[in-house]
């Protein structure tokens, strides 16, 4: 059943609001030649913008990805891009007048065509080492997608303890809704934050560290067995699903606000 038609039966009774949701559902996919089903409609369903991981996907399937995605879109997240792809996919988005922002050290690039208003939540995102900053701007960029400002503050871990203390008073003053910690080696900072804050906490483990724990096991399992309340955790280098859950608690925030004005 075609869209209008879903609509006219809605109108008419004949079919209840679920059932007209259910129908409408299906026009949400776009399929691209046989590589890929881009959910179009997952950030009015979710709020969460598509997001393509580039890490196995040839160049040119990204780019078609990326080509159709931003037809029916106007933003687009490019995770985990090869260092070789990476000037290419700059290149091919700058011929197509598409804007393009990116992170420091990091391999996720946010594409879009009309600026990013920036209406939403405050997140506030702390990187333990500059070893971390990587996977914190993925997180970043996954934020303001999703319409967040964000407050940051790298190499801030708890081998020197006393450069915590300034920024998290600087994001308590301004009222972020929620924190991220991206931390490698034992993750120790994201129970210090989450000790300290009354808001929630993301704690984000990185692939940071060696010997035995390495590659952030030792961060991962330090953050699920902290003992302080209110740490939730995210998969090792996962900036883009701890950007996510932040960006939808604090944008949370900010709609029940608003309601109750």
């Amino acid at each position: 059943m075609e869209i209008q038609k879903i609509l006219e039966s809605l109108e008419q009774g004949n079919i209840t609001s679920s059932t007209a949701k259910k129908m409408l559902s299906l026009y949400s996919i776009e399929k691209i030649e046989g590589i890929a089903k881009i959910d179009i409609n997952r950030r009015k369903r979710k709020g969460i913008p598509e997001v393509i991981l580039a890490e196995t996907k040839s160049l040119e399937d990204i780019k078609k990805i990326i080509k159709v995605t931003l037809e029916k879109t106007n933003s687009v997240l490019v995770s985990r891009i090869g260092k070789k792809d990476y000037p290419k996919i700059i290149t091919f988005c700058k011929k197509l007048k598409i804007n393009v922002k990116g992170g420091k050290n990091s391999s996720s690039l946010l594409l879009f065509k009309k600026p990013i208003k920036f209406h939403g939540g405050k997140v506030g995102i702390l990187a333990a080492g500059t070893s971390d900053v990587g996977v914190a701007e993925e997180a970043k960029l996954m934020c303001e997608a999703m319409n967040c400002n964000c407050i940051t503050s790298y190499d801030v871990g708890v081998a020197g303890i006393h450069r915590i203390f300034p920024i998290l008073k600087e994001m308590v003053e301004k009222d972020v809704n929620c924190i991220i910690v991206a931390a490698g080696m034992e993750g120790a900072l994201a129970t210090l934050v989450t000790s300290i804050v009354d808001v929630p906490v993301i704690g984000l483990p990185t692939s940071v560290g060696y010997g035995y724990g390495e590659k952030g096991i030792a961060s991962l399992a330090s953050m699920l067995q902290s003992c302080s309340l209110g740490l939730s955790v995210v998969n090792i280098d996962n900036g883009i699903g701890a950007g996510a859950i932040a960006s939808n608690i604090a944008n949370g925030v900010v709609a029940k606000t608003k309601k109750r004005k």
